[in-house]
């Protein structure tokens, strides 16, 4: 890493040097470990701080892998970049979702560079995908909260706070979190609040965004979506989400099979993101797994505000097995 004097640090250094030459000179780690006086355990740990801080960028082109194809009839039929994580049939739902957000950790490292805004959603997904992320040194960036989290039960912020300080610290990026709740428990609180100028701060941020990453909600999910089973919604909420076809969500706002949203009644106490306001976020980053999921896939494609999906290999197949 890049100290505040701007030198690079001895770890650092000696995980380059590693790099190159494992990786460019083609030398074992028993001749680096005599080149640089010291042992092959620690050839092979510095090898490992390379690649997870980002020195070392492995990727993998098989000429028999048929992810690529599957990428380009997604993206020539939907208009995503679709970012397939290949996986046997045999894996869990646990695993599969580890595996995406390890993947989604990487792609999105890619996406985040300095002078941008970030929205973050929070979620399982999220969650997960904030401990996979290669850290990169940026400056002037912002990551912002896209929706509260408090409930009856909590105010949401420790768990909250932990994905976004995760996402904070692996980019030097500042944090500007959501105090509010998931749910306002009148529409007209809602409408109060945002115009409160703490509120407007962070709105501005989000109005500002140049990267978005979210999950999908669903209450079909082998893995629950957190919005479902952590105390957020009532027995009422769940009924008024039946009756108005609601079938999955983006940041605590709801949308149906065909992508419609703004008369979900729901929606009015949400504090997310309109989806009108996702739809301008330059690059909208969905992270989604198994096939439950395929459903509420479709429909934020056909709401339009995904533009990139990283998603696991079975369900990415049944998505282009769909629009066939």
């Amino acid at each position: 890493m890049v100290t505040e004097s701007g030198a690079i640090d001895a770890r650092t250094n000696a995980a380059l040097t590693a790099a190159k030459l494992y990786y460019l000179q083609d030398m074992t780690m028993d001749a680096i470990a005599a080149e640089l006086a010291t042992s092959r355990s620690t050839v092979s740990r510095l090898l490992s701080h390379a690649r997870e801080s980002g020195l070392v960028d492995i990727r993998v082109n098989s000429p028999f892998a048929h992810a690529g194809e599957l990428e380009e009839q997604l993206r020539s039929r939907l208009k995503v970049n679709a970012h397939i994580v290949p996986m046997s049939g045999v894996v869990n739902e646990v695993e599969r979702l580890e595996r995406v957000a390890l993947t989604a950790g990487r792609q999105v490292s890619q996406f985040i560079d300095s002078n941008m805004v970030v929205g973050v959603a929070w979620g399982s997904t999220v969650g997960m995908v904030s401990r996979s992320l290669v850290p990169k040194q940026t400056h002037s960036t912002t990551i912002v909260q896209l929706n509260g989290a408090g409930n009856t039960q909590t105010s949401g912020l420790e768990y909250s706070s932990d994905i976004l300080q995760r996402f904070g610290q692996a980019f030097g990026a500042q944090v500007e979190q959501f105090p509010v709740p998931a749910f306002f428990d009148d529409p007209r609180t809602r409408e109060a609040m945002w115009q409160e100028r703490s509120t407007r701060r962070v709105l501005s941020f989000q109005a500002k965004m140049d990267v978005a990453v979210f999950g999908l909600g669903s209450p079909q999910a082998e893995v629950p979506s957190r919005v479902y089973v952590g105390g957020y919604l009532g027995r009422d909420d769940f009924r008024s989400l039946r009756e108005d076809g609601a079938i999955g969500d983006v940041a605590t706002v709801f949308f149906r099979a065909d992508g419609t949203w703004r008369d979900i009644r729901l929606n009015a106490r949400s504090t997310g993101p309109g989806l009108d306001r996702l739809r301008r976020v330059p690059r909208r980053v969905c992270v989604v797994s198994g096939a439950a999921r395929l459903t509420s896939l479709q429909a934020a494609i056909a709401a339009g505000i995904v533009t990139d999906v990283v998603l696991d290999e079975g369900l990415a197949r049944m998505l282009a097995d769909a629009v066939r």
